[in-house]
């Protein structure tokens, strides 16, 4: 699927020939503007609005998130759309993009962010997003919002909290300094630096995450997205609920049955 601004294909799970056909599909999500650094636009954020439908359909076993380039992942919101917007239009961009960017967030396959270059304003926003971010030797993280006299507006000053914490956070915006690879890591920002290609990196990892139960793994991003505002005893029912129907499920059959028999567990989704 290759729209405007946002390309979208997929890869097989499995590597070996044989088992590729029925090893269930891995989605790759490409930003595709690469002479404007990927740049997210109005066009931008209908398209990926497009991507998610498609995404909803496959039901893929992970999603990984890059943009085309070396230089970028996406280096923020466009800059030169933007400037005319009255305080009006300003908002109802932002409220679309954290629609869309909330889409992503909750899709029930695991999601990770590959990035290269510049994650920069709305880029650093979309990263956050994704369940599990790679950085390459080159990325650099930032929301640098506030040079431009503007906030983040993508749901930068929330997720931003979540991932570095409160105070760590608000320096970061209120300063607008932009973070490297091995700060970005250190902070929690990252999981990983990629010494060589993050997008193989991050495939790679997609193929591990994606070898296991496909409905657990969607159950392990629920029991952690849905109760994070929850207190602990919340979030412990919860837990249990989830691993109750996990049981309901014909992988966890074969899974049992696998480890039993000493095989490997052949996964279905079902």
């Amino acid at each position: 699927m290759e729209l405007q601004t946002v390309h979208l294909r997929f890869e097989p799970v499995s590597q070996d020939p044989e088992e590729a056909a029925s090893s269930g599909q891995i989605a790759v999500v490409e930003l595709h503007r690469p002479k404007a650094l990927n740049a997210i636009n109005r066009q931008m954020v209908a398209d990926l609005a497009s991507v998610l439908d498609a995404l909803d359909a496959a039901a893929p076993r992970a999603v990984v998130l890059t943009g085309a380039g070396n230089r970028a992942f996406a280096a923020g919101a466009d800059i030169k759309e933007m400037v005319s917007y009255s305080a009006v239009q300003a908002a109802a961009f932002a409220r679309e993009g954290q629609r869309i960017l909330a889409r992503l967030e909750t899709l029930s396959a695991p999601t990770i962010a590959a990035v290269n270059g510049f994650a920069l304003g709305g880029g650093c926003e979309l990263a956050m997003c994704c369940d599990l971010i790679l950085a390459g030797a080159n990325a650099s993280f930032g929301q640098p919002e506030v040079k431009l006299a503007v906030i983040p507006g993508f749901g930068g000053t929330q997720r931003l909290v979540r991932r570095v914490g409160r105070q760590r956070a608000l320096e970061l915006m209120m300063t607008g300094r932009t973070v490297k690879a091995s700060e970005a890591v250190a902070l929690g920002l990252a999981l990983s630096v990629s010494e060589e290609a993050v997008l193989d990196d991050a495939l790679k990892l997609a193929r591990r995450i994606a070898a296991n139960g496909p409905v657990a793994v969607s159950m392990v991003k629920r029991a952690v997205h849905e109760t994070d505002r929850l207190d602990i005893d919340a979030g412990l029912a919860a837990e249990a609920s989830l691993f109750g129907l996990c049981f309901a499920t014909a992988d966890q059959e074969e899974g049992m049955a696998a480890f039993v028999e000493r095989r490997p567990a052949r996964f279905t989704g079902a």
